[in-house]
């Protein structure tokens, strides 16, 4: 079996965080997820990426890794486990199916054969009860399901034992219920959705990524939403309230007199809700009418003798 270097893998180095790890995995997976990336090797790259996280993510796992990895051996090369390896510390792969990982993982953590059964004190086989690997998934929701909650249905592949004994994806449908005020990048923990367990151990549990679809108004960061509001030459002068959009609905607004193009104006609370409640951002964008007719023409022309203004003013050279 081959050396799996899982810091390589997953682009961190030997001396990094369990934060730092978590983060690089977190952005990684949501890069070759199967569902999203049109990268060809999107599905091994993601299926390393679980096995690399596993394994460094325990810090039982990851110091026991690391003994070996001590040993000087490189992504790659022909590994096999010293002789008596693992005696001292094979309890820690217990309950646990790792038939999804590579042989590599298998030697230093699994503990269980891929069947569910562990050698017997009289050399025979024994089935133990273990529980389901966890799933890690991802879910893209518009911003209304984000700001007042609902239900989003979400179909996945899930592994399990057919009837032979032998492992097989089998599609599942899920109707998830979105909490109100679920900001991007937020993941989301259900219960026993995961793979199911062996000899009737538990099942894992689903952690489902929370992606917001783009808005044609409304562009979010955090919690907060902002939004740019196109007004008339007359409104930025001389100020005025307008009905403005929210995600709750229309709001009135007190445009000031004199304002420019650029000039934010804030809705508190008006954002996603929480503790506490993003706020919404207004940016305010003067957009001149053409001048049609002769008329309108006749009216740019007095404004231009009546008004004595240089906007560029403080620019010469």
């Amino acid at each position: 079996m081959e050396f799996k270097d899982y810091y390589k893998t997953l682009g961190v180095k030997p001396e990094a965080s369990a934060d730092e790890i978590k983060r690089a995995y977190r952005k990684l997976a949501r890069k070759y997820h199967p569902d999203v990336s049109k990268e060809a090797d999107a599905e091994a790259r993601f299926k390393e990426l679980g096995e690399a996280y596993e394994a460094l993510k325990d810090p039982e796992k990851r110091a026991q890794y690391d003994q070996v990895r001590q040993g000087g051996w490189r992504q790659g090369q022909e590994f096999r486990p010293p002789p008596g390896w693992g005696q001292g510390w094979q309890s820690a792969g217990d309950g646990q199916d790792f038939s999804g990982f590579s042989d590599f993982f298998e030697s230093l953590f699994g503990g269980l054969g891929r069947g569910g059964f562990r050698q017997g004190a009289g050399g025979g086989r024994a089935q133990v009860r273990a529980r389901g690997r966890d799933i890690h998934a991802s879910v893209q929701i518009d911003l209304a399901t984000a700001y007042a909650g609902g239900v989003q249905r979400l179909s996945l592949n899930r592994t399990e034992t057919g009837p032979d004994g032998r492992l097989q994806q089998v599609p599942k449908t899920l109707n998830v219920r979105i909490p109100p005020g679920v900001t991007d990048g937020r993941q989301i923990r259900l219960s026993g959705q995961g793979e199911p367990g062996m000899g009737g151990g538990p099942a894992g549990d689903l952690y489902l990524e929370v992606g917001l679809k783009s808005h044609p108004l409304y562009e979010v960061q955090g919690r907060d939403v902002h939004l740019s509001l196109p007004i008339t030459p007359w409104e930025a002068a001389l100020g005025a309230r307008l009905a403005v959009p929210t995600l709750g609905g229309k709001v009135e607004l007190q445009i000031p007199a004199g304002s420019s193009s650029g000039k934010r104006l804030r809705l508190k609370g008006r954002g996603l809700p929480g503790q506490p409640a993003g706020d919404q951002y207004v940016i305010l964008k003067v957009v001149v009418p053409e001048a049609k007719t002769d008329q309108a023409r006749s009216l740019y022309e007095a404004l231009k003798q009546e008004q004595d203004f240089d906007p560029r003013v403080g620019m010469e050279a």
